[in-house]
């Protein structure tokens, strides 16, 4: 409060202090500054703004930066246009009608000049009305082409055909899908087992023809140790039967000779002991 003295009478009064303007000077700068604040807004980094007037959706975007708008008329709708993930989980049918679970790792994106119309037909949430639900039918669509058991061998294949499909459904709306990762396939105990079992075959039967195919190759490779050797064989008596010419034969004769003259000589049959002759020969003489 404030004391203000009065000349005349000397008596003292005391003047209030007006409260109520104050609170209106306050109330009024506190209008200003909300006014204010609402005319602008800020589009973050990465994101589009898509403008609201009470209640219509505007065509086009803000893009990222400070904009003016319309205060408590105008209100704008921040949609995140970079890379988003997206994990889903979904149980579909093989070829061979066995059921395998699957769990999908999505990339997408929205496209920045379709912000608008993507809130404006399908709204904020378009990921779970619109994005989830085309994932589960393009799956059970591919997935119905392989059997189980081809599903795990041709994981790339079935990622390729899932962003083809999707792209093909969610492009016209402006969604495009930039990557699809199978991080798991899942199948029943039952098929599980079968698999199991069927390898376990197919590495004893593996094992059994690497064993034959060892013993042939061992049998193969004794052959032609053998036909090798005869062929070395009959190539050194060919060349020792070309080096034995009639000198050689007569040279041989003549160094085996112990000097003697042969006892025994035939002709015609008859054998005549050449020694026993002499020996008659001499004693005559």
């Amino acid at each position: 409060m404030k004391i203000h003295t009065d000349n005349e009478n000397g008596a003292a009064t005391v003047k209030k202090f007006n409260w109520k303007r104050l609170a209106i000077i306050c109330a009024a700068a506190l209008v200003v500054i909300i006014t204010a604040v609402n005319c602008l807004t800020v589009v973050d980094a990465g994101h589009t703004g898509v403008v609201v007037t009470l209640g219509s959706v505007n065509e086009g975007v803000l893009q990222e930066g400070i904009h003016a708008k319309l205060p408590f008329v105008q209100n704008v709708v921040k949609i995140d246009n970079r890379i988003q993930k997206l994990e889903v989980n979904t149980e579909a049918f093989s070829k061979d009608l066995q059921s395998v679970k699957t769990v999908l790792a999505i990339n997408y994106r929205v496209d920045t000049s379709k912000s608008y119309s993507i809130y404006k037909n399908i709204g904020a949430d378009y990921e779970n009305v619109l994005v989830v639900p085309a994932v589960n039918e393009v799956l059970k669509a591919i997935t119905a082409q392989y059997t189980a058991e081809q599903s795990v061998t041709n994981r790339v294949l079935i990622s390729e055909g899932l962003v083809k499909g999707l792209n093909a459904k969610l492009n016209d709306v402006g969604l495009y899908v930039t990557d699809v990762n199978i991080i798991d396939f899942d199948f029943s105990e039952a098929f599980i087992t079968a698999i199991e079992e069927k390898q376990v075959a197919q590495q004893k039967l593996l094992k059994a023809e690497t064993e034959k195919q060892t013993a042939i190759t061992n049998a193969q490779a004794a052959a032609e140790a053998v036909k090798i050797k005869a062929e070395g064989d009959a190539e050194a008596n060919k060349k020792l039967n070309e080096s034995l010419t009639e000198k050689v034969l007569e040279n041989k004769k003549i160094e085996k000779w112990n000097g003697e003259l042969p006892k025994v000589s035939g002709s015609g049959g008859t054998i005549i002991d050449i020694g026993s002759v002499d020996g008659s020969a001499a004693k005559a003489e």
